[in-house]
């Protein structure tokens, strides 16, 4: 059952990653991709990896495909333009989509990850936590790496900051030096006066 349900999720990844690139419309193109993103989940939850079958759905599904989904359908696409490269530029990417593949065969084969022997991997117990062997992986093993990625992600973060901050001239901004360096004569002015008498 195991075996029918991994190619049932394993052909909707595939037709629905094909029709994320061949679909005119780009609303539908982030649907499939969320439809992608769903059937990648099942699978990980075939392979007993529940932490990442999670994470998958409520970091790309809940958070990243809504904000494509939001600025697809905000932006003024011309949907006629688009078809017209299509046609054009595709002899170029089936190349491309080949060449890809080949890499990916030769680079990641079966045998760096033991499907070579046609094995079963072994069950584990029913207390297994995944989600706590995959952070002595990741936090040992694979330290440094992370931290390389944390740095990048936070290079970019500034970068696309400082890329769409743009200042108006009509607009007013606050100067903490001179907010700092403000005296109380500059903010307050005592004045005498003489009381009032009631006639």
């Amino acid at each position: 059952m195991e075996q029918i349900l991994f190619y049932i999720f394993a052909t909707m990844v595939v037709i629905s990653a094909t029709m994320v690139i061949t679909v005119r419309n780009p609303v539908r193109a982030v649907l499939f991709l969320v439809l992608t993103f769903f059937s990648s989940s099942a699978i990980w939850l075939l392979l007993e990896a529940e932490f990442l079958a999670i994470v998958l759905v409520l970091v790309y599904v809940g958070a990243v495909m809504v904000l494509f989904l939001f600025v697809v359908m905000m932006l003024d696409i011309n949907i006629a333009r688009l078809r017209e490269g299509f046609t054009r530029y595709l002899p170029i990417g089936a190349v491309v989509v080949v060449m890809m593949a080949v890499m990916l065969g030769m680079l990641v084969g079966p045998e760096y990850f033991g499907l070579d022997k046609f094995e079963d991997p072994a069950s584990q117990a029913a207390d297994y936590n995944n989600t706590r062997e995959l952070g002595l992986v990741l936090y040992t093993v694979y330290v440094y790496p992370f931290e390389i990625a944390a740095v990048i992600l936070l290079v970019a973060i500034v970068a696309a900051i400082s890329l769409t901050l743009r200042r108006r001239p009509q607009t007013k901004y606050q100067d903490p030096d001179q907010q700092i360096a403000v005296k109380r004569s500059d903010r307050v002015r005592l004045v005498k006066m003489d009381a009032e008498k009631k006639k």
